[in-house]
């Protein structure tokens, strides 16, 4: 039997879970390590499920790839926000959300054995996707900022290598990757006639005047890039599940078999949701992010405290900061006492890839600014207690 499970047992557990059961046996914690938003979906996403509800064939099977309205909703995103231009060369695919589109992705362009790039440090979740599609992630590390290089990407590539991934706004760092970065990767894989996967899950968390830049706006990039987006986080949608992509024509056939194996078609009433959720006043998407950036200030200006302790990139995007904590602590028994004796959690550095050091993920999206500034405060107390002892 110890063979029918070889295929998991090499996929590393998902760490949420994990710090979660430490948090339900430490009452009182003040959670900075799961990556959502402290506020719900607005309510044009509401009010559309009585539209959903008022047509019963609703309650039957619908296309695969994401029901029409929606699609057209989506392609006037695509083209005002992110420059992207649906046309008969690429096509949108609704999911349940974007881990599902990362993994109809490897699932479709990929044999196992194949080799997939991650910068690391990584998200999980798509070390995770990789190693369960029999494929190999090769790691390249980003600088001492956490942002790319090119050239050692470049130098990753092999026969077997069939893509690149990139994650701007990025997750675990919070970096965003300039335009000139960007393109230098988009060169990289159309030279060596492999896929730009470009992860743009918080393409509306910037701060500072920093703008997000999508790889499949730039000219003839439709071939190579697939660009994976969500609900989850701007539009407060975690449970929803409703998540789409942007891929090359060419990869549709492939892309609907592994979602309608998987899934059949994206949960409709959620994409009823998700057509409400479009309506909505820019001041929505605004308001609440403007209030996440007040958190992030306050975030950085308490962790700027551990100087000496900690090391600390102001990153200017999504919701986290990834700290290096100048100890030779383990990185797991660190985040277990600051859970256990400072009701603080955050998320180990390991879980993305990160084994030469301790580093930590704080995540500050979920939380209200009166709570955010007591978790931060357990934290630096916490980490000035346990490293200093």
């Amino acid at each position: 039997m110890e063979s029918l499970t070889s295929r998991m047992q090499v996929v590393q557990s998902p760490i949420i879970p994990v710090v979660g059961e430490l948090i339900k046996n430490s009452p009182g914690t003040i959670s900075l390590g799961q990556g959502v938003v402290f506020y719900n979906p607005p309510h044009e996403a509401i009010e559309f499920l009585a539209k959903f509800l008022a047509e019963p064939t609703n309650n039957l099977y619908k296309s695969v790839e994401g029901i029409p309205p929606l699609l057209t909703a989506l392609a006037g995103k695509l083209q005002a926000f992110n420059g992207i231009e649906i046309n008969e060369e690429n096509c949108i695919v609704v999911t349940a959300g974007s881990n599902m589109g990362f993994m109809n992705a490897i699932l479709a362009i990929t044999n196992p054995g194949d080799e997939i790039i991650l910068n690391t440090p990584y998200y999980f979740n798509h070390e995770m996707a990789i190693a369960m599609a029999g494929c190999r992630a090769v790691l390249v590390a980003t600088d001492e900022n956490y942002q790319l290089r090119k050239e050692a990407i470049a130098q990753a590539i092999t026969p077997k290598t069939r893509a690149v991934v990139t994650i701007s706004p990025n997750n675990p760092t919070g970096v965003v990757y300039s335009e000139a970065a960007l393109r230098q990767v988009n060169q990289i894989c159309a030279t060596h006639s492999i896929y730009h996967i470009s992860d743009e899950a918080y393409e509306y968390f910037t701060y500072n005047c920093v703008k997000h830049v999508s790889p499949g706006s730039f000219r003839n990039s439709s071939e190579y890039t697939i660009s994976l987006y969500s609900f989850s986080k701007a539009y407060g949608f975690a449970s929803w599940r409703i998540g789409y992509m942007v891929i090359p024509q060419h990869l549709l056939v492939a892309v609907k078999k592994v979602q309608d194996t998987i899934l059949i078609c994206p949960p409709v009433i959620s994409q009823y949701a998700a057509l409400g959720a479009l309506q909505a006043k820019e001041d929505y998407l605004n308001s609440h992010i403007g209030a996440i950036a007040q958190v992030r200030q306050l975030v950085l200006n308490s962790l700027n405290r551990l100087q000496g302790l900690c090391s600390v990139i102001p990153a200017n995007g999504a919701f986290y900061f990834f700290l290096k904590v100048h100890t030779q602590m383990d990185t797991f028994e660190l985040v277990k006492q600051l859970i256990q004796e400072h009701k603080v959690a955050v998320i180990p550095g390991t879980t993305f890839g990160i084994d030469n050091g301790c580093y930590l993920r704080v995540a500050y999206g979920a939380l209200q600014k009166e709570t955010a500034k007591e978790g931060i405060e357990r934290l630096v107390q916490g980490l000035e207690t346990i490293v200093r002892s």
